[in-house]
């Protein structure tokens, strides 16, 4: 029997679970698993109820708005996300951005288009745009980790990624360092946007995580400013929109 060139791959680098990078057992005849069984009751999908506007989990159906959105405008649309920022998600995104676990990709992009690809569809989404890093922290990296995720994405929806119709042209400092006012006051003019000769009309953000909003207020501004008619966000996690008890 041939044994294929991916096969063969997955025998030398085999593949390792996103949430506890333990490696995946499988034959090279049969399907691989992309996440273990036991660790997909590790992690919590985002539920209703959520904020109307960014998609921020809420503790009461009754609240439309998380406190964030609540006290500010916002330049996109409607915002979704896939995982609430805590625990294995947690430690599985720091993996990923900083630990070059690219291979995460694969699974973070198949689950967001199984969960959101209706309302994908619904927005008329026309472009996946992935949000950029500065020049300085792609060669550090080695890699866009949103870039990663949307070039999946792609692939399971047919939806085109347009990489560099969003740039960063200031290389801010990590939104993680700062406060809500820094946050905000940071990302001022930190992106700008190639001349949108393709007409797009309905365009969506994609990123890794979710926290106040003010990366992707940001740069849907921007994307508002060059004459897009309507930008919304996707997010592989995303933080609560209340305090825990």
């Amino acid at each position: 029997m041939k044994i294929y060139s991916k096969n063969l791959i997955h025998l030398l680098f085999p593949p390792r679970c996103p949430f506890c990078d333990g490696v995946l057992c499988s034959t090279i005849f049969t399907p691989q698993r992309l996440v273990c069984p036991s660790c997909q009751d590790k992690v919590q999908y985002v539920k209703e109820p959520v904020c109307k506007k960014c998609g921020k989990p809420l503790r009461d159906e009754r609240q439309e708005y998380c406190y964030d959105c609540s006290r500010q405008e916002r330049a996109f649309v409607q915002g979704k996300a896939l995982w609430i920022y805590e625990g294995a998600v947690k430690q599985s995104i720091y993996r990923f951005k900083y630990h070059s676990r690219q291979e995460y990709a694969h699974y973070y992009g198949r689950e967001l288009a199984k969960q959101y690809r209706q309302w994908i569809e619904r927005c008329k989404v026309e472009a996946l745009v992935p949000i950029p890093l500065s020049k300085r922290r792609l060669r550090q990296r080695g890699f866009n980790q949103a870039e990663r995720v949307a070039r999946e994405v792609s692939r399971q929806t047919g939806i085109p990624v347009y990489q560099n119709l969003l740039i960063r042209v200031r290389d801010t400092r990590a939104q993680k360092e700062l406060n809500d006012r820094e946050r905000k006051n940071n990302l001022k003019r930190a992106f700008k946007t190639e001349a949108n000769k393709v007409q797009l009309n309905h365009i969506l953000l994609i990123d890794d995580i979710y926290t106040t909003g003010s990366t992707m207020n940001e740069a849907a501004g921007e994307l508002k400013r060059s004459g897009i008619d309507e930008v919304y966000c996707l997010s592989i996690s995303i933080g609560r929109g209340y305090q825990e008890e």
